[in-house]
């Protein structure tokens, strides 16, 4: 017979606040840092929705979760959003920069100004204000890890996504730069993920898409839960000596 022994909880008494977190590649990841035993802020647009996903994870792990509604585009909005983390819990070790939006257009002459504002704030602008205002309060205390979500796209830009492809090359800019800013007590990395199976996959061509994935090192699209062992390791202990880098998490993308 085994003996019962309790898993591991590496991020007990850490607090995570996950943008874009109620779902996607943000739910996956809070998941896995509750489940790691971290308390965990819920940041979306749908404030329902995270309030929805706090109960359902507190009660699967019995981490504490504060759900927060905020589109974080806005600029001003935010400074909200981090004094209720701090308010609720007292200290923010994680930081993970996840919302997004990726929108499609036919022509790239059709790409909108407002359209073009919009990807841009929400996949960069946002990122930048909350690294600064979060960054300067771990800084201020005891430290901690900020872990951008970015793109291929940053890399490898396709027609169809350009507005998106440049803000999320600027976020892999932003990184080396905001370590310095705040190192040495806060680290800050970027996960610079290829093509992942979450609900906007749904309105794929999947027939294309896996014709286009045997490409692929691993001929296939990711599963939300295989972002979360990147961002872990990025955001914990193990990668003490780990900041200012960009991690490709793609499936061996060309």
């Amino acid at each position: 017979m085994q003996d019962n022994v309790a898993a591991p909880r590496p991020f007990a008494g850490r607090v995570v606040l996950v943008t874009g977190g109620s779902r996607g590649l943000g739910r996956a990841m809070v998941a896995g840092f509750a489940g790691a035993g971290a308390d965990v802020v819920i940041a979306s647009r749908n404030g329902d929705a995270c309030a929805r996903y706090a109960e359902e994870i507190s009660a699967a792990t019995g981490v504490a979760a504060l759900p927060y509604g905020v589109h974080v585009g806005r600029w001003d909005d935010l400074e909200g959003l981090v004094d209720a983390a701090y308010e609720r819990f007292g200290h923010v070790d994680v930081l993970v920069n996840n919302a997004g939006m990726s929108p499609l257009y036919d022509d790239v002459a059709d790409v909108s100004e407002e359209l073009f504002d919009k990807v841009i704030a929400v996949n960069l602008k946002g990122a930048f204000r909350l690294t600064a205002l979060v960054g300067t309060r771990m800084a201020a205390g005891n430290g901690g890890s900020i872990v951008n979500i970015s793109s291929r796209a940053a890399d490898r830009p396709r027609p169809g996504l350009l507005p998106y492809a440049a803000a999320k090359a600027g976020l892999n800019a932003l990184t080396a730069g905001f370590a310095h800013t705040f190192g040495p007590t806060v680290r800050v990395n970027t996960i610079m993920a290829g093509t992942f199976f979450t609900d906007v996959s749904r309105s794929w061509d999947r027939a294309a898409f896996d014709e286009r994935a045997q490409r692929f090192a691993l001929r296939r699209g990711g599963e939300p839960e295989e972002i979360v062992g990147a961002a872990l390791y990025l955001a914990g202990d193990g990668a003490s000596y780990t900041t200012g880098t960009v991690l490709t998490v793609d499936g061996g993308q060309p």
